[in-house]
């Protein structure tokens, strides 16, 4: 039997994609460190660690 499966259009530009955020979070030496990174910037904070 024939493959009828449509292949993808070769000739059409890819989707547009953006970075909405990226960050992360660490915690080391009693403190937690938080970056996050956005199109308007970039912030970060340095607090003392939570205990559970």
């Amino acid at each position: 039997m024939a493959d009828l499966a449509m292949p993808a259009r070769t000739d059409a530009p890819p989707p547009e994609r953006r970075l909405i955020a990226v960050g992360t979070i660490r915690r080391t030496g009693g403190r937690t460190i938080t970056v996050r990174a956005t199109e308007a910037g970039v912030t970060g904070t340095s607090r003392p660690a939570v205990k559970p």
